[in-house]
């Protein structure tokens, strides 16, 4: 942290300290010109920011112009207020996570992975789950803790959860996008309900994972946590690790 630093009154940073420097991007469905430079700088204005620079108007074809600009706020945020809900994570390598389980369970962590419902998407799910993993993060399968089973994408929530019986999964992994109409959240939460149906919902460790995921919606929802933007498969790995070994003491 910067020595001195007023956090309750943080702004954004630009060449010093909290002068409020900012920098916005945009197009506009004008032809690129004075006129559109023009109408770059109002639009800017008017949403109170000052000291307006355009540094870049590019066109970039068929009336359409983009737009880099500099300009300097006066709001803040006070950062002493901020209170945030997030999933409590103890970082582990691949073989002290491998050690761990071997020493204290004796047995793999079987893990089941899909996307359910309409949800096509795979590739949050197949970056967590896979091999290969993440920007050089290893997947769940490259532990030799853990067994992966992933199913891929538009599994419903019931086959989801009798593929968890089958396989007699400690841990189920749903990955979620947003979608419209929040179809996602009834998916969701229809997964939650069937586990409590089949009186399994006690047995395993439900994670969710997504892109607008949070770990406050996944709790609220019935999940034990929720992973978002960012998040790495040694991120996950830990979370199961440390929370397994605890409901097996």
């Amino acid at each position: 942290m910067i020595p001195n630093l007023d956090l309750k009154n943080i702004k954004p940073y630009g060449d010093q300290t909290n002068d409020g420097v900012i920098q916005l991007s945009f197009t506009l469905p004008i032809p690129a010109g004075a006129k559109a430079r023009e109408a770059a700088r109002m639009l800017v204005e008017s949403m109170g920011f000052s000291d307006i620079q355009i540094v870049l108007t590019e066109d970039i074809g068929e009336d359409f112009t983009f737009f880099v600009i500099y300009a300097k706020t006066n709001k803040y945020v006070d950062y002493t207020s901020i209170k945030t809900f997030e999933v409590e994570i103890t970082k582990m390598g691949i073989e002290e996570i491998n050690d761990k389980i071997s020493k204290y369970l004796k047995r793999q962590v079987v893990i089941v992975g899909a996307t359910i419902g309409s949800d096509a998407h795979t590739i949050g799910l197949d970056s967590i789950l896979n091999m290969k993993g993440y920007h050089g993060d290893s997947g769940l399968e490259r532990y030799k803790a853990f067994k992966v089973y992933n199913l891929g994408s538009q599994v419903p929530p019931l086959e989801l959860v009798r593929k968890a019986r089958e396989y007699k999964a400690d841990v189920i992994l749903v990955s979620q996008i947003v979608t419209q109409r929040e179809i996602h959240i009834k998916q969701l939460t229809d997964l939650v309900d069937i586990l409590d149906a089949e009186k399994l919902r006690d047995k395993v460790l439900l994670i969710v994972g997504g892109p607008r995921i949070t770990h406050e919606l996944a709790v609220e929802l019935g999940y034990d946590a929720g992973f978002g933007a960012g998040t790495m498969p040694s991120d996950v790995a830990a979370y199961i690790t440390d929370r397994i070994l605890k409901r097996s003491s």
